[in-house]
């Protein structure tokens, strides 16, 4: 059976287009038909736009949310992910859509409801409480030590940051010892991991950050929204971040990605960026 659905490509924590994360968004959000949409068919088309992650809108099966979304790498479908859920929710708005609520878009995905919201004008999402906290074990931390040409003394502090992808993560003493990283990643193998480093005082950005995921099909992304979540519940619980920051990301990669951080008086950590459509059309299938 042929199917056609309204598509966009939009670029995510960048006020600058083209700077940002691309994401491929198809808006499957009318009829029966979406929900026969074999997920075969999806993880093919994720694969062919090979971009860090493709989403599908979808009728949503929880009453309390506006629309469902499922998330494919060009290796497999994930419960979670940033980028793609300011993205997804920025088409899903512009395809004119309405939220139940006037302030706050509630999404379904793999780890249950995501509340999205605005703030400083910019779609910001509720960092999803992290599946797995705590300091990495001695010989993940050798192992990505060997990885990054680094000696576990560069390694300032290191945490699981999993809010569903599996991230784990390092801090480095500078934003420039994160940007010299060329991670090998035969040694790397299956660990999905963020590197962030401070950027010195006074800059515009207060973290370089740099994401490194080979198994998923992603050498490195642009800018992502789910470890940079991950961080900030992770640096600001341990005081070694501001209540509100701003990262920096995909400058290893001719990027200009922004990631807008802040934790509310309810210690809700929000993980904000702008989102501009670059592609807009019909996607067949």
């Amino acid at each position: 059976m042929n199917q056609s659905f309204p598509f966009r490509q939009v670029d995510v924590f960048s006020a600058l287009p083209h700077r940002g994360n691309p994401l491929a968004v198809v808006l499957a959000t009318d009829g029966l038909a979406a929900d026969d949409l074999a997920e075969d068919r999806m993880a093919a088309f994720a694969r062919w736009t090979n971009l860090s992650e493709t989403t599908f809108l979808l009728p949503p099966t929880n009453p309390d949310a506006d629309y469902r979304v499922r998330i494919f790498t060009p290796q497999r479908e994930l419960p979670f992910a940033g980028h793609p859920t300011l993205g997804s929710c920025h088409a899903w708005l512009e395809a004119g859509n309405e939220p139940r609520a006037h302030d706050r878009i509630v999404q379904e995905c793999g780890v249950g409801l995501v509340t999205i919201g605005r703030h400083d004008g910019r779609l910001a999402f509720a960092a999803p409480p992290l599946q797995r906290s705590g300091p990495l074990d001695e010989e993940r931390v050798d192992r990505i030590a060997r990885a990054c040409a680094l000696s576990p003394a560069d390694i300032v502090a290191h945490q699981w940051t999993d809010n569903g992808p599996g991230w784990q993560a390092v801090l480095l003493e500078s934003a420039e010892d994160v940007l010299r990283l060329a991670p090998d990643p035969a040694i790397l193998g299956d660990i999905k991991l963020g590197v962030i480093g401070p950027h010195p005082a006074g800059s515009e950005c207060a973290f370089e950050v740099r994401a490194f995921v080979p198994s998923l099909g992603v050498p490195e992304d642009p800018v992502t929204g789910s470890l940079n979540a991950g961080i900030a519940q992770w640096l600001i619980g341990a005081r070694l971040a501001p209540k509100r920051y701003v990262a920096a990301q995909g400058t290893a990669m001719q990027r200009n990605g922004r990631v807008h951080v802040h934790q509310d008086d309810e210690g809700t950590v929000w993980i904000g960026g702008d989102c501009t459509t670059c592609v807009d059309g019909i996607v067949r299938f």
